[in-house]
C-alpha cells in the first residue's frame, strides 16, 4: 500500500520564494518546496520496506513542465499520489489547498535506493547455470529496474539465467528462469490456511507446477483445486 504523508504547510519564507518565482506566469519550483518534495520522497522510500538495513537513499527531483500556468497559491502541500511507486521513477503530487484557483499537478522524481546486493563478477550468457563463485557483492541502486534483487548468492545457487547479462549487472529475480518444481502427474500436497485454521490434502498435478503459474490438481473426490506451486511437490491455495 503506497505511502502516504502530507507536509506541513509551507512557511513564510517558502511562500516569498514562491511568489518572486511567479508561479502564475513560469512553471519554476521553489527550493524549499523542492526541499519538501525530496524529503516526502525519501520518507515514502524508507517506509516501503522498514525491515531492510543499510539503506541509502538519494532523490533527483524533476522540472515541472514548462508549459504550466499556475495561479498564485498560498499553501501548497506535497503528496506520494495513491498507486504510485515509492522507488525508482515516479511522481510526486503538488497541491494547492489554499488560493484563489485551487490546482493540482505533479512533479517527476527519480528515487534512488543504494544497497549492497548481488552482482556478476562477468558477463555470462543466457543459460547459465549459476554459483556463488560467479557472483560479488556491491553497493547499487536496487530501485534502478524492474524485480527485486538478489541479496544472498547462496539463494540462486544452481538456478539459470533467462536472459544474458553483462559483467556488473545486477542480479534479480526477473533474471532468473523459473522454477519447475514439479511435473504434470506428479503427488503433490495441496494447503489451504487462515486466520486461526489450516487444511490439506494430496491431490495429482494435472499441469506443470512452474513458478509464478497456477497449477490445477485433481483431489479424491474428484474435484479440481487451483493453486500456486511453492515448493517441491507443494502447492498453496488462497482461501
Amino acid at each position: 500500500m503506497p505511502f502516504f504523508r502530507p507536509l506541513p504547510r509551507l512557511t513564510a519564507t517558502a511562500l516569498c520564494a514562491l511568489a518572486a518565482h511567479a508561479w502564475a506566469q513560469q512553471a519554476e519550483m521553489a527550493p524549499d518546496l523542492s526541499s519538501q518534495v525530496s524529503r516526502l520522497a525519501e520518507e515514502a522510500a524508507t517506509q516501503r520496506d522498514a525491515q531492510q538495513a543499510g539503506l541509502r537513499v538519494k532523490v533527483d527531483v524533476g522540472q515541472l513542465d514548462p508549459r504550466l500556468h499556475l495561479a498564485p497559491c498560498q499553501r501548497i502541500q506535497p503528496y506520494l499520489p495513491p498507486g504510485l511507486p515509492a522507488w525508482g521513477r515516479t511522481r510526486i503530487g503538488l497541491k494547492c489547498v489554499q488560493g484563489a484557483k485551487p490546482w493540482n499537478i505533479s512533479v517527476p522524481v527519480t528515487v534512488h535506493v543504494y544497497r549492497n546486493a548481488q552482482v556478476l563478477r562477468e558477463a555470462l550468457p543466457g543459460g547459465t547455470v549459476l554459483d556463488a563463485g560467479q557472483l560479488m557483492e556491491a553497493e547499487v541502486d536496487i530501485a534502478a529496474a524492474p524485480g527485486a534483487a538478489i541479496f544472498d548468492a547462496e539463494q540462486v545457487a544452481g538456478r539459470t539465467l533467462a536472459r544474458p547479462l553483462p559483467a556488473g549487472a545486477t542480479l534479480r529475480t526477473t533474471d532468473l528462469k523459473p522454477r519447475r518444481w514439479f511435473d504434470a502427474g506428479a503427488t503433490v500436497r495441496v494447503v489451504a490456511s487462515g486466520p486461526g485454521w489450516s487444511a490439506s490434502t494430496e491431490g495429482q498435478a494435472m499441469n506443470p507446477g512452474v513458478e509464478g503459474q497456477l497449477v490445477r490438481v485433481k483431489v479424491d473426490s474428484g474435484k479440481l483445486l487451483v493453486g500456486r506451486p511453492t515448493a517441491d511437490g507443494w502447492v498453496e491455495i488462497s482461501p
